[in-house]
């Protein structure tokens, strides 16, 4: 009977159990709600879970990750009206852990004194965000070999910055590439250590959803159902739970071009706005989708290697991928490994996508990719599951 496996470990790594509904997100297994740290009037309610995987990832004490904690959501909230307040010279923005402040970069110095009064700092840049996005759509436009990993807006260099595959630095494919790639606008390369891969994984009992025989890790709960990545399955593919019992199919999938999907529920399965400590931490109540600034601390939940952390390094980065590349992404310094793709990236407690891929692991670390969740939203026109 379902109802009495709710403390299974394994059936609490989806968010979508039937026995939580009845008794809503103040049960046993959601988070319980730590004193708020604050900064000035920005005050953060932050889990065991998310400042002990801070602590261990970032090597801050409690009392640092709940100040970076307040310091980012302030940032978050300041960062539209400073982009407002800079107009046509915005040229990106990003969080600085050393000064605990936004910063914001601006192509025009006369705009600089407008964007301070909002309380970010400044930096002149020799180019606009409008700038810098059109050399990235031209760029998108190319083919790109595989000795290739990546490009992305880089708002502090204010640059496009083009990731290659140390190996494949000298491959002819690679300096055509590199050569259309100039040409486009503002461009620099950097080398990386290895090319991206998708973090699905193979079928292991007992581990969230399974489409074929493929694993993958629920994102965040909408109402209706939960979002993943697109790669997982897709429209019309059956999802099953942990003890393979029917959960829904899925309604959307896109992938490659983007990496995201939603999946509905039924048959006596329901969604609820945790992301899961998968039985070793609380778990954490999500409470919106606020985007965080690169810079910001985040976290990663997903059913392989359960909580960890680190912190945004980019957006708007096209992966390419083997099977293709997937544009608009958010890189991050967390690791993941297979089975976790589609899972929960988290800052503070506001969503802000589904896991995608990257490379390495989590042993001798790497880089993890993932896809907005705002989004996924505003594509099937869903409604996050908030607390």
């Amino acid at each position: 009977m379902r109802h009495a496996t709710v403390l299974r470990t394994g059936l609490s790594a989806l968010l979508v159990l039937g026995a939580w509904a009845a008794v809503g997100p103040s049960s046993a297994s959601a988070a319980p709600a730590p004193a708020p740290a604050s900064v000035g009037s920005a005050e953060l309610p932050a889990s065991a879970a998310l400042l002990s995987a801070m602590q261990r990832d970032l090597g801050l004490t409690e009392g640092q990750a709940r100040t970076r904690l307040a310091e980012e959501r302030a940032a978050t909230a300041l960062e539209p009206k400073a982009q407002r307040a800079a107009g046509s010279a915005y040229g990106g923005s990003w969080f600085d852990p050393a000064t605990g402040k936004l910063t914001v970069a601006v192509a025009d110095a006369g705009k600089a004194g407008a964007v301070r009064a909002t309380g970010a700092e400044t930096r002149i840049v020799e180019h606009s965000a409008a700038r810098l996005d059109a050399t990235m759509k031209r760029i998108d436009a190319l083919t790109a070999p595989a000795g290739v990993a990546s490009w992305r807006v880089d708002p502090a260099g204010s640059r496009v910055v083009v990731n290659v595959v140390g190996s494949a630095y000298g491959d002819n494919d690679v300096r055509a590439f590199v050569a259309k790639a100039r040409k486009a606008g503002p461009v620099t390369v950097e080398r990386t250590a290895e090319a991206p891969q998708t973090f699905a994984a193979g079928t292991v009992g007992g581990d969230p959803y399974y489409t074929g025989n493929v694993r993958c890790s629920i994102g965040f709960s909408v109402h209706g159902g939960f979002v993943t990545a697109g790669h997982c399955g897709g429209t019309g593919q059956q999802v099953r739970g942990w003890d393979n019992s029917y959960i829904g199919n899925f309604q959307g999938s896109s992938f490659p071009g983007d990496d995201y999907a939603w999946v509905n529920v039924g048959s006596g399965w329901w969604t609820v706005p945790v992301v899961l400590g998968w039985g070793t931490v609380p778990d954490q109540l999500v409470r919106g989708s606020n985007e965080a600034p690169i810079g910001a601390s985040i976290c990663r939940s997903g059913s392989t290697t359960r909580w960890h952390c680190g912190r945004v390094l980019a957006k708007n980065e096209t992966v390419n991928y083997s099977q293709g590349a997937v544009h608009q992404m958010t890189k991050t310094s967390v690791c993941a490994q297979g089975g976790d793709s589609g899972g929960s990236f988290i800052s503070g407690d506001q969503a802000q996508g589904v896991t995608s891929g990257g490379w390495g692991n989590c042993s001798s670390g790497g880089e993890t990719w993932y896809q907005p969740v705002n989004e996924i939203l505003n594509r099937y026109g869903l409604t996050l599951h908030t607390a």
